[in-house]
């Protein structure tokens, strides 16, 4: 296995696939790098290094009891990233993927990245609040730590559907699908990933997006039920200079199928625009 030890001493798992430009990975909340193997191959075949890694606390990486914010997300991000010698990149981040890129670009800059894509991603606040009246309850997220904490088994389990539509009317759903899911999610640390929860729904992402200065594509499925599409990427367009929003419509969270087909297209074509 590919790996490389942070600042602080974590051993984070990544794959680097193929040769060109390089086209960098954020996977989404409880998941792992493997969640990208269709994008990182489609990628690799046509010209392009593909880098994905597995979140500290998540997948093949240690599963630290510190570090789990998205700020040091940000900066294990920023050290793969220094450590391959990436330049020219184009940051690709789905769901908290996404959270994970927009604060590194925050925190960062872009002086090694040439484009960004944001797919179905969490940005600019999932959170209701005062200021996001239009955001996701607190209960809502204290029923993810409630459920991830009580039988997490059973609760990526039961997720595995609502995040790919499958319990949709007319869906046609996959077993394997759901099952892959569910040994992804079952990877992760239980503290690491109940801590990512206030993460990916609290963060406010607002600031880092007003500093992405490259082109972006913002990709957002409209049947969404895990990241409602109008309190995320309508927002994050408005906030990203040169942003390009794509909308895919009755599309769930986590892509499969035509719509998968569909984005793979959208993003080959950005990459190579």
């Amino acid at each position: 296995m590919s790996t490389f030890t942070t600042a602080d001493g974590t051993d984070l798992f990544y794959k680097d696939w193929g040769t060109g430009q390089p086209v960098v990975f954020s996977h989404g909340w409880p998941l792992n790098a493997d969640a990208w193997d269709g994008q990182a191959r489609l990628v690799a075949q046509h010209g392009y290094r593909a880098v994905a890694h597995d979140r500290r606390g998540h997948g093949r990486s240690a599963q630290t009891w510190h570090g789990n914010d998205m700020d040091t997300y940000a900066d294990d991000l920023a050290q793969l990233i220094e450590a391959l010698d990436l330049r020219d990149a184009v940051l690709v981040g789905h769901s908290t993927g996404g959270g994970e890129v927009a604060r590194y670009l925050g925190r960062h800059g872009t002086g090694r990245v040439a484009k960004v894509v944001l797919l179905g991603a969490v940005p600019p606040r999932m959170l209701r609040t005062e200021a996001n009246p239009d955001g996701v309850p607190i209960e809502a997220f204290d029923g993810i730590r409630a459920g991830v904490a009580a039988d997490r088994s059973q609760f990526y389990w039961d997720l595995s559907a609502p995040f790919y539509g499958f319990n949709r009317e007319g869906a046609v759903e996959s077993e394997g699908v759901r099952r892959a899911f569910w040994l992804w999610s079952l990877q992760a640390g239980l503290h690491q990933a109940h801590e990512c929860v206030k993460q990916f729904s609290e963060t406010d992402f607002t600031e880092d997006l007003t500093r992405i200065d490259v082109p972006t594509l913002i990709a957002h499925g409209d049947d969404d039920q895990i990241v409602p599409v109008d309190n995320a990427a309508r927002k994050s367009a408005l906030l990203v200079p040169d942003a390009t929003l794509k909308i895919y419509p009755g599309a769930p969270h986590g892509l499969v199928g035509a719509y998968e087909q569909e984005f793979n297209a959208d993003l080959l074509a950005f990459l190579s625009a």
